[in-house]
């Protein structure tokens, strides 16, 4: 049975659901989602004998959610993964994360080695930060050349945040089908201009699919609809402040044993770029496994659950057995 409850991190309080007990694996949820995104893991998890918990982010759901940016970097974030693992478990705890999540817990790992023993990320690839700033390199990839891309379109304070709050739920079937391995080739607008918005040129999709359902839509539009969209966009403008942050440290291994799980139709791996994987196999000298999912968009552990519980379920085994 799922519990819900809240831990103080020491710089926030995160809203959670668990399920079961014994070592602590902490689930960390990316954009537009929740601890929801979580839901087909935690009983698989509890039910190989770990405590699985997973918070909402700052800014989303029940958790804390402040109005500055600064509030939410990758440092912040992470030292929000560190509190919460320690303040739920006596021992170090294993941290798991998609999208966001996924940086957010690459991130704990690297900031946080005593609290945090193994990692395993969903969709997007560990990497260090390039030569040149981010926010630079989008801007000459995508707005120098009148493309639009999504996380340039998000540095716009209140302008995302009205899109994507006048219909949550429309946001949500939208967002999410276009990114899915079920959206047809071509789905995604490749044919934008800067300050078109995130919603124009998507579909509305064929709900329900197998792995969205129209009460699935429902509680995450519930959710934003309580807790607005200011928080989670703020994640995004964040670029600059989270690769100076990188940027700073002389090495960016992390040497914990980790976990690669993707899908073949996600947009985001393949935005890390052809070598993305190869270049994070080199700052992962503990890595026991990259594995591609057939099929598999963006929503990893929503689209194929039981292909990642498994994953995740025989990974755990290997490092406890």
């Amino acid at each position: 049975m799922t519990e819900f409850g809240y831990v103080e991190t020491g710089r926030a309080t995160l809203h959670y659901a668990s399920e079961g007990e014994g070592p602590l694996v902490l689930f960390v949820h990316g954009f537009p989602e929740g601890w929801y995104s979580w839901r087909h893991q935690l009983p698989a998890v509890a039910a190989a004998g770990y405590r699985a918990v997973a918070v909402d982010v700052r800014g989303y759901g029940g958790s804390t959610k402040r109005h500055a940016i600064s509030e939410y970097s990758l440092q912040e974030l992470a030292a929000d993964m560190a509190g919460a693992a320690a303040a739920l478990s006596e021992r170090p705890a294993v941290i798991v994360g998609h999208d966001w999540g996924a940086p957010i817990s690459w991130t704990s790992a690297l900031l946080h080695p005593q609290q945090f023993r193994a990692i395993a990320c969903l969709s997007v690839p560990h990497s260090a930060p390039g030569e040149i700033p981010t926010d630079e390199v989008h801007d000459k990839i995508f707005t120098q050349r009148g493309r639009y891309f999504y996380q340039v379109d998000f540095q716009d304070e209140g302008r995302a945040e009205a899109e994507l709050e006048a219909d949550p739920a429309e946001t949500i079937r939208k967002f999410y089908y276009a990114l899915s391995g079920d959206a047809p080739d071509g789905t995604w607008p490749t044919d934008k201009k800067p300050g078109d918005g995130l919603l124009k040129g998507l579909i509305e999709p064929p709900i329900p699919l197998l792995w969205l359902t129209q009460e699935d839509v429902a509680h995450y539009a519930f959710e934003f609809g309580r807790s607005g969209f200011r928080g989670p966009l703020n994640r995004y403008r964040n670029r600059r402040r989270d690769w100076n942050m990188l940027r700073s440290r002389n090495s960016h291994v992390i040497a914990q044993p980790s976990l690669f799980i993707s899908g073949t139709r996600d947009l985001a791996t393949r935005l890390a770029g052809s070598d993305g994987l190869d270049r994070m196999k080199d700052l992962l000298p503990g890595l026991m496994g990259i594995h591609m999912l057939e099929g598999a968009g963006h929503w990893t552990q929503q689209e194929k659950p039981h292909e990642v519980n498994s994953l995740l379920v025989d990974w755990l085994a290997q490092l406890d057995g």
